[in-house]
């Protein structure tokens, strides 16, 4: 496994980024917020804080940031199961909280689905901590169905 490179999330990267998020299991996909359209348009209004993991000429992780202006937000936060434990997942936190601050952001959330064994031991292992907020959400377009990639592990 060759060294691995980040670099800003752009909308050429789809394709390969959707390929990646396929494959972990525990992950939840958007029918319509998760289109390539979608993504464009959230790339656009974030263009510097997405990142990607590049390893060989293949991307081997990602995740979707952006902002609202007042706090960041994390999505799709993955690496491909052959790459965990060699820092990348960390690194690229990392890259995504500094594009943050560099923004004036100064608080960042994601959620993680309760099922997501992987997911949520890694995120206490980096220490974030799960908030006592209830998370609330109401569906505009019953067309955007989540489909779910296989269950934990």
């Amino acid at each position: 496994m060759g060294e691995i490179q980040l670099k800003p999330m752009t909308v050429a990267d789809y394709d390969s980024v959707r390929r990646l998020w396929l494959t972990i299991r525990g992950f939840g996909i958007r029918a319509l917020d998760d289109s390539r359209e979608e993504i464009e348009r959230f790339i656009e209004r974030n263009p510097t804080t997405s990142v990607v993991a590049v390893a060989d000429g293949e991307i081997v992780g990602s995740i979707l940031c952006g902002s609202d202006g007042r706090q960041g937000s994390l999505y799709h936060v993955c690496v491909a199961k052959q790459y965990r434990r060699r820092g990348i997942g960390t690194r690229m936190v990392a890259y995504c909280m500094n594009q943050l601050r560099d923004m004036g952001i100064n608080k960042v959330t994601l959620i993680a689905f309760k099922s997501n064994d992987a997911g949520n031991a890694f995120w206490k292992t980096i220490g974030w901590t799960c908030s006592d907020v209830n998370y609330y959400e109401f569906v505009l377009n019953r067309e955007n169905i989540t489909q779910f990639i296989g269950g934990g592990e």
